[in-house]
């Protein structure tokens, strides 16, 4: 079996990484410094001039009617520019959490404005106990008359403080239910990883709307895979970056490359990335298609995939030198995000746990 991207999604790649390219790379800040912010321009290209994020959303609901697997093109080329747009929560999360709900309603008013970059819409899943769990949300649903009301606290939410509308997982009669809030309490948080934004989300009889009873278990899925491409990308300009650097930096008369030992660190690392590409292609392919084995190869490729840019980003901040610890240099924000990445939707050690489970 040949495993290959259509002409059509490799000219999706390079307009995407070209548009990207002329960005630049990522804004490095002073520590502790968090945009409240995005990039408006590169959102409102993407939206406009390539359509990204209505890749995955059917024509019927105003999106492109292509498939998950083209919107994570996408984001591993964002990924590898550290891009912190809105992309990740808004048009992979939040809109498979909706489509996964079956609500046609809820398809129909809220999917276009995602399909068109109007709207940013957050998914709140995290809570401060138990994590990115499949069940079991210690967040409450009961109603009151024909509304519901929230009680609870999520936190990790992908660009909470941003988002235009919220959706939140809860449990309702005993099950996982996904709920819209409108105008929920968000306060902002500073992460570990400066170029994403996070918020924390208090719910005290918070009004919401129930949009159905998803399977959580696919939304676990999709965030897996999505993390594994994006960290896929990243992985592989970073080790670009740093085997460049080598060719420059000169030690005793001759570019550090040059020596042995580094080559074959560098190996390791070209090793690392390419087999973590591999896993993170056929998780894309088996969650897009709702495969037989898209569970378990999406906690395989969420686990090798996070934990190899993790070990190039610590390379490549070794391997920079000096000015791979400064504040002035990207490096620090590879390793901050490898670094979150790998803790994301659960650990690796937690996606292992449930493939010995399956």
């Amino acid at each position: 079996m040949r495993f290959a991207f259509t002409e059509e999604q490799d000219e999706l790649r390079e307009v995407v990484r070209r548009l990207l390219d002329r960005r630049g790379g990522p804004e490095v800040r002073e520590p502790d410094v968090v945009a409240e912010g995005y990039d408006q321009e590169v959102w409102a290209q993407l939206a406009e001039q390539v359509g990204a994020h209505s890749l995955g959303i059917p024509e019927e609901f105003g999106g492109g009617g292509f498939s998950l697997l083209e919107t994570l093109i996408v984001v591993e080329e964002l990924g590898r520019r550290l891009s912190d747009i809105p992309f990740l929560g808004s048009a992979v999360l939040a809109s498979e959490a909706v489509l996964a709900t079956g609500d046609r309603a809820a398809c129909e008013r809220l999917l276009p404005g995602i399909a068109s970059g109007e709207q940013v819409v957050s998914l709140a899943w995290a809570e401060p106990d138990t994590g990115w769990a499949r069940d079991g949300f210690r967040t409450k649903a009961r109603s009151d008359g024909d509304a519901w009301l929230l009680d609870g606290r999520k936190v990790h939410v992908l660009d909470g403080a941003q988002a235009d509308t919220v959706l939140v997982l809860a449990t309702a009669d005993g099950r996982p239910a996904l709920f819209e809030v409108a105008e929920p309490r968000t306060t902002a948080t500073t992460p570990l990883d400066l170029t994403r934004r996070m918020a924390e989300i208090d719910l005290a009889a918070t009004p919401a709307r129930l949009l159905g009873h998803p399977p959580v278990q696919r939304i676990v899925d999709v965030a897996a895979a999505a993390v594994a491409a994006e960290s896929v990308g990243a992985a592989q300009r970073w080790l670009h970056e740093t085997v460049e650097y080598t060719k420059m930096r000169t030690q005793f008369g001759r570019p550090i490359g040059s020596f042995q030992a580094l080559k074959h660190r560098l190996a390791d690392c070209y090793v690392a990335v390419e087999s973590a590409r591999s896993l993170s292609y056929a998780a894309s392919w088996s969650v897009s298609t709702q495969d037989d084995r898209a569970s378990e190869l999406a906690a395989m490729a969420k686990s090798a995939c996070t934990e190899a840019y993790y070990a190039i980003a610590a390379e490549g901040v070794q391997l920079h030198g000096g000015i791979g610890i400064t504040w002035e240099h990207e490096a620090h924000l590879h390793l901050k995000r490898a670094h979150s990445a790998t803790r994301l939707f659960g650990t690796p050690s937690t996606h292992r746990a449930k493939l010995l489970t399956a």
